[in-house]
């Protein structure tokens, strides 16, 4: 059994201890210790990462039989080592850890709203609520637990046997019997919990919640703490920095300025389909001039610089409103957009020509019998009108009467 230092002291960042085993774990080394300041994965937080003497700590372990694998990236010999924990993740850990405790003790006080899972990722933070919440519930719980972090409550550790477990306001229920450690947040919130927190909730600096959504009929929180928060607001900073100075507003003018120009865009494609609806009956005369023959047909092959799908789709209906006509126009450089369609009386099938040529040239599309577009074809205007041609004399047929 490794002693736990962590768990009376979580801001143990170096500490001393003798090697008790050598092993592997799935093929890499790893020590027991007799004792150890590094935090194991477990409860939704991640483990510590460190030094034993200079070997580094890759990944710790919680064993079967009470012990704690450090797998490490070469081997340590028996006998005395120097551990030393990497500090900015310990206290990072520390910070989000308590800061979901404050949080799910205010969901859980003002709406009860249980937390069902908690998860400590890399970058956030996030629990589990058992029922939906409202945006302005979930603004309510945010001040609620941020008034506890600036009060500076005393964050304590102790442990309690079943006996006297039995008789404390536990937020939940603990997952098993015996001797428990408990984290209280002083007056706030009393949970079994064997992670890593910081001593008073003012060290929690902030809690910050980044998104919600739903999840499994209840909610799903991500939240940031700390100098998470921090990192956060400067990420926020510089994309509104960035923006304002794109489209030319303050800061709070940012909404309407977005606003502002998504209508502009929506306009701006209105005027062009417009235009090239105008221009499709004339660029149309031009294509039918030179049209291909195939037996009784007349067939339209074309790679067009500056038309849209809707565009090419426009002069594509244009072509074949001409009895006996046959139109495969492709549009803008690889990847190319393509429109195909034909006249009543040809009995083609435009959808099969378009899965050809999605199967031969990447991309995706999909249509009905007379009319079929799609986009993202990859090859030269060339070989896209060969192929097109190709299928197109090996398929027409002329429609049954």
């Amino acid at each position: 059994m490794t002693e736990r230092l962590y768990y009376t002291d979580a801001y143990t960042a170096e500490f001393d201890a003798v090697i008790l085993k050598v092993m592997q774990h799935d093929g890499r080394a790893a020590v027991v210790l007799d004792r150890t300041a590094f935090y194991p994965t477990s409860g939704g937080q991640p483990h510590d990462t460190g030094t034993l003497a200079s070997a580094r700590v890759l990944e710790v372990v919680e064993a079967e039989d009470g012990g704690i694998l450090h797998v490490v990236d070469r081997e340590v010999a028996p006998g005395s080592v120097r551990g030393s924990i990497d500090w900015d993740r310990r206290f990072d850990h520390m910070q989000q850890h308590t800061g979901q405790h404050v949080l799910s003790a205010a969901f859980d006080r003002l709406l009860q709203a249980r937390t069902v899972s908690f998860h400590l990722g890399s970058a956030s933070a996030s629990i589990d609520l058992a029922r939906e919440v409202s945006p302005a519930e979930i603004a309510r719980v945010e001040r609620d637990a941020n008034r506890i972090v600036w009060e500076d409550r005393p964050v304590n550790v102790r442990f309690a046997d079943g006996e006297e477990v039995a008789r404390l306001p536990l937020r939940k229920e603990p997952a098993r019997g015996g001797v428990l450690r408990l984290v209280e947040v002083d007056g706030f919130d009393l949970s079994a919990c064997g992670g890593t927190h910081v001593a008073r909730t003012g060290a929690i600096g902030i809690v910050a919640v980044a998104s919600w959504e739903r999840f499994k009929g209840g909610t799903r929180v991500e939240f940031l703490c700390g100098g998470r928060a921090l990192a956060g607001y400067h990420a926020l900073r510089d994309a509104v920095a960035a923006s304002v100075r794109l489209i030319s507003v303050l800061p709070g003018e940012l909404p309407a300025g977005i606003e502002r120009l998504q209508a502009e865009g929506k306009e701006a494609k209105r005027q062009i389909r417009d235009q090239q609806g105008r221009l499709a009956g004339f660029e149309a005369e031009k294509l039918v001039a030179h049209a291909e023959g195939l037996g009784p047909w007349r067939v339209v092959l074309a790679a067009l610089d500056g038309w849209d799908p809707n565009g090419l789709k426009a002069l594509a209906c244009a072509i074949v409103d001409r009895p006996r006509h046959i139109a495969v126009l492709f549009g803008g450089p690889a990847p190319a957009a393509v429109v195909a369609a034909r006249a009543e009386a040809v009995a083609f099938d435009c959808a099969v020509l378009l899965k050809s040529l999605t199967t031969a040239f990447g991309g995706k599309g999909g249509g009905r019998p007379d009319l079929a577009q799609g986009g993202g074809l990859d090859a030269p205007a060339g070989e896209l009108i060969a192929r097109a041609r190709a299928l197109l004399q090996d398929r027409v047929t002329l429609k049954p009467e």
